[in-house]
């Protein structure tokens, strides 16, 4: 059974052709995270909302023309053969280009209906990522239904990704929350934290320093959260410096991601809207991992007060030591 939906991009086939295929403007408007081998035979894995993941390989690639490529779910559960076909047609249009997205072999009219609703929701977020350049944030991401060290990871990695790519090089000197840290020095800090973890799972990583803030932190947390589905969160982790149980690993990954996001917001001078489910759950996570060993070792400063409406998230960056109102 076969969906099948075109829609107009207000742009070149090239650069509508880029926007479908290269990772970090797949995560513009559909994934959270992307790996991408753009060849014949080459695989990709998409995270496409947090704890769902897409992969398959490509079978045929004509660039500025058409992509087709095996679709299937990765997550526990899914069947074994629930491998299918979408293929992407570009082609010249008076008014930009018109992509047209098929997506072939899904075996029930259940399968095909599930399909259909998120590709309708994915292709409005293509067509307002051409027409605007900003697709906003994905409220599929923001949220996961069913919350575990890893899912939360997903979502806050979605959340402290949106705030990197607003970061400019003119940002770099800026303070934030984090005293000992402008903003160059905290991204050097989280690059360094998700690398760590990713090389102790046994992730291939290295950090390039020279790709923008947003592209870094993504080259470094795709691998290292895909490593982390493949292990679980089963017994411990060695981080070298200890063995570490491997949901406090995860939860050191969420508590990265979500309050330096905070922390990058703040000195960028913008919002940050959270799902108050995920901050909540974070906050938990917070609670059971930074104890006063670890805050006595220097990693966190004491927690401040804050009001007693205070949001899940001012709760969160309170509990890690950060004066919420300064």
């Amino acid at each position: 059974m076969t969906y099948d939906k075109t829609v107009l991009l207000p742009l070149t086939v090239d650069e509508a052709f880029a926007l479908i295929t290269q990772p970090e403007r797949i995560r513009r408007w559909q994934a959270v995270a992307a790996r991408v081998d753009l060849r014949v035979g080459g695989e990709y894995r998409w995270t496409i909302t947090p704890g769902h993941h897409a992969a398959g390989a490509f079978t045929e690639i004509e660039p500025g023309k058409r992509v087709v490529f095996t679709w299937g779910w990765e997550q526990p559960g899914a069947p074994a053969d629930n491998v299918s076909t979408v293929s992407i047609t570009l082609e010249p249009a008076e008014a930009g280009t018109s992509v047209r997205l098929v997506h072939q072999g899904l075996p029930t009219p259940e399968a095909v209906a599930a399909h259909a609703e998120g590709w309708n929701h994915y292709l409005d977020r293509l067509l307002a990522q051409a027409s605007t350049g900003d697709a906003g944030a994905d409220e599929w991401a923001a949220s996961p239904q069913d919350l575990n060290e890893l899912t939360a990871a997903d979502a806050t990695l979605a959340v402290v990704q949106r705030v990197l790519a607003s970061v400019t090089a003119e940002d770099a000197q800026k303070q934030t929350p984090c005293l000992d840290f402008n903003v160059a020095q905290l991204l050097d800090h989280l690059a360094g934290s998700i690398a760590g973890i990713a090389k102790a799972l046994g992730a291939e990583v290295s950090d390039d320093a020279g790709k923008s803030p947003e592209v870094r932190i993504a080259d470094l947390a795709q691998p290292a959260l895909e490593a982390f589905y493949r292990r679980g969160l089963e017994g411990t982790v060695d981080m070298g410096f200890a063995e570490l149980p491997a949901t406090m690993v995860a939860s050191i990954l969420n508590i990265e991601f979500l309050v330096h996001a905070w922390d990058f917001a703040k000195a960028l001078g913008l919002e940050l809207h959270v799902a108050d489910e995920l901050t909540d759950y974070v906050e938990v996570l917070a609670q059971n991992t930074i104890s006063e060993q670890v805050r006595a070792g220097g990693s966190f400063a004491p927690a401040t007060e804050v009001a007693e409406t205070a949001s899940g998230l001012e709760r969160l960056v309170a509990f890690t030591g950060r004066a919420v109102h300064a």
